[in-house]
């Protein structure tokens, strides 16, 4: 097997080649100095991952880590094609929107009995139990549900076959290193090969597969099978809200004929040279704010490598983004419909 194709270094080369995303050291050292007092406060911690989304599991469990399997085999394209028209779920008296439509219909779903997250259920889920599982309470309907289908089928069946039914078997298999854990990942489930060509060099992401590892390190508090040694080698997980907020901040900037073509609402293609741009350049503008903040801690000597890392950024830019909304409202996401996030 040819070794994994790196994110990080993918995004270097990608941000070193790129045309129309580019990234703005002084908006860099803006952000960090931004987020200096935020990496002490909870939600900058992998303790917020439970403390500030109801959603999420709160146990540490073998059943959670098989509900964040489940979520984030299925964490791709929520968003709406017009802001008047949206998939919505409702749980518990409250109205979800985006990715956390795809929590509460897990939710619902185990409430309503339904073994979800168990591996032997949606190894042979039909299209039909799909569709009432994850139900819109609007006319909207999930997108691309056919696709997650698939990916329900395709990863389930892989679990049972390879792994016992359990993804904690893979966590365990990593031997607590989220590289190994990625490759455990990328190599048996091929809704996960997130990668590209750019300038005739194969580029890889691996949102998903990333998020997983990210998720799983949260939900199992960074403890036990989930004490990752290397957790700050994983990147930010690239997906359209995140550049959005650091073009909106001002890390990053797009050029006019970008700009012009988002703001026109089109389309781009999985793979399309802007959209590498936008990831990779997103990827590696988060890998200098980081390292910009771990900085300035080592200007006060204080070692923060333990509570500074590319998972709690993203994590942090991601709840900001839905937070300041409006704010961001000139500023346009790209717009992709595709499998990977």
């Amino acid at each position: 097997m040819e070794a994994l194709l790196n994110p990080r270094h993918s995004a270097k080369f990608i941000a070193e080649n790129s045309k129309d995303v580019f990234i703005e050291e002084d908006g860099v050292r803006k952000v960090s100095e931004m987020l200096f007092d935020k990496v002490l406060e909870k939600e900058f911690s992998v303790a917020g991952w439970k403390s500030s989304h109801e959603l999420n599991p709160q146990a540490v469990s073998e059943d959670a880590v098989n509900w964040v399997f489940l979520a984030d085999a299925l964490n791709f394209s929520f968003w709406s094609e017009r802001e008047d028209q949206k998939c919505l779920v409702k749980y518990k008296g409250k109205t979800y929107s985006g990715y956390w439509t795809l929590c509460a219909a897990i939710n619902r779903a185990l409430d309503e009995g339904i073994p979800i997250t168990s591996a032997a259920y949606y190894a042979t889920m039909t299209l039909d139990q799909v569709k009432h599982a994850f139900r819109s309470d609007t006319e909207v309907p999930m997108p691309l549900i056919e696709e997650r289908h698939r990916v329900l089928n395709e990863t389930g069946t892989v679990l049972l076959e390879k792994f016992g039914g359990s993804f904690l078997t893979c966590v365990k298999k990593s031997g607590k290193s989220a590289q190994k854990l990625l490759q455990i990942i990328v190599e048996n489930f091929p809704s996960f090969r997130d990668e590209a060509i750019f300038q005739g060099k194969k580029v890889a992401f691996y949102k998903r597969a990333q998020i997983l590892i990210a998720d799983t390190w949260s939900v199992l508090e960074g403890k036990g099978d989930g004490q990752f040694s290397d957790i700050s080698s994983v990147t930010i997980f690239a997906d359209y809200r995140i550049p959005q907020v650091l073009v909106h901040l001002g890390a990053m900037k797009y050029s006019d004929e970008l700009m012009k073509t988002l703001k026109e609402g089109h389309m781009l293609q999985s793979g399309d040279k802007q959209e590498v741009e936008i990831r990779g350049c997103s990827i590696w503008c988060c890998e200098l704010i980081c390292n910009h903040l771990l900085d300035l801690y080592k200007k006060k000597e204080e070692n923060m490598s333990e509570k500074i890392n590319a998972v709690l950024l993203d994590y942090y830019l991601w709840d900001y983004a839905r937070d300041h909304r409006e704010d961001m409202k000139g500023i346009p996401f790209h717009r992709v419909r595709c499998i990977y996030y």
